[in-house]
């Protein structure tokens, strides 16, 4: 068959029973990935960075559908972090150009419902726009819940969230000395960008880096951590199940 190799036939095989093995029990309720390696996978193949960032945006459809096919319930996509504001203004339109432009086809076709994280209000008022709208239009799609964390950092969250609580409480009359006698983790966490929501239970990093860079600080105190060596636009369905196949075998302990 033209196209068709025999490696690619065993990891066909090797694909099939990898997601034969895994239980509904052991599928991850919440995945966050860091989208890592788009730039050194674009420098691999001698092409501007902003073919990376565009490969890196043509993944996401399928690694969703991937999730939502073995029952994943939410997914956060680590799409660009407050650090990645200072980088340089060419490079950073063009990747904001391509995030808003994957968010908008993500929300037409309706499949999954977006919400938006990260503090939009550092984002250009254009970009800030469309990922409020993608949420809107998604907010009646039932599914998969798709949480875009564009202008995110750990540390801004955890910062904005204290000011939320301290705005909301001062507005009940509540004083500083009143607050910080009274604080909860609890109160904290009803003020983060995914309030509501489960923790995730799993965390992917592709590119081989192994730090988690401020990604969902807070939430990810009894996260199982994956790092895979693939560059974000190389990570295929057989390393997506290999990792979720790692979470299904570690025993979590939940700090106990």
């Amino acid at each position: 068959m033209a196209g068709f190799s025999p490696t690619q036939g065993l990891y066909g095989l090797y694909e099939r029973r990898l997601a034969r093995e895994l239980r509904s029990e052991d599928v991850p309720h919440h995945i966050g990935i860091m989208m890592d390696g788009n730039r050194r996978w674009a420098r691999q193949v001698a092409a501007p960075p902003s073919h990376g960032h565009r490969a890196g945006a043509d993944k996401i459809v399928d690694v969703l559908g991937w999730s939502d096919a073995i029952g994943v319930k939410i997914v956060t996509l680590w799409m660009l972090s407050t650090d990645n504001l200072r980088r340089d203004p060419a490079e950073l339109g063009e990747l904001v150009a391509i995030i808003e432009e994957a968010v908008s086809d993500l929300a037409a076709s309706r499949r999954w419902r977006i919400h938006a994280l990260g503090a939009l209000d550092l984002l250009p008022e254009s970009t800030a726009r469309r990922l409020r709208a993608a949420q809107e239009l998604t907010r009646d799609v039932e599914g998969m819940v798709v949480n875009v964390a564009v202008g995110y950092g750990g540390r801004q969250e955890i910062a904005d969230a204290i000011r939320s609580l301290l705005r909301e409480r001062a507005a009940h009359g509540a004083g500083i000395e009143q607050v910080a006698d009274e604080i909860t983790v609890e109160q904290i966490a009803d003020h983060l960008y995914t309030k509501g929501q489960p923790d995730p239970d799993l965390v992917i990093r592709t590119s081989g880096e192994q730090r988690i860079g401020g990604f969902l600080l807070w939430q990810s105190v009894h996260t199982e951590f994956y790092f895979a060596e693939a560059f974000w636009p190389d990570f295929r369905r057989v390393d997506f199940l290999r990792a979720v196949r790692a979470y299904s075998r570690r025993e979590r302990r939940l700090g106990r």
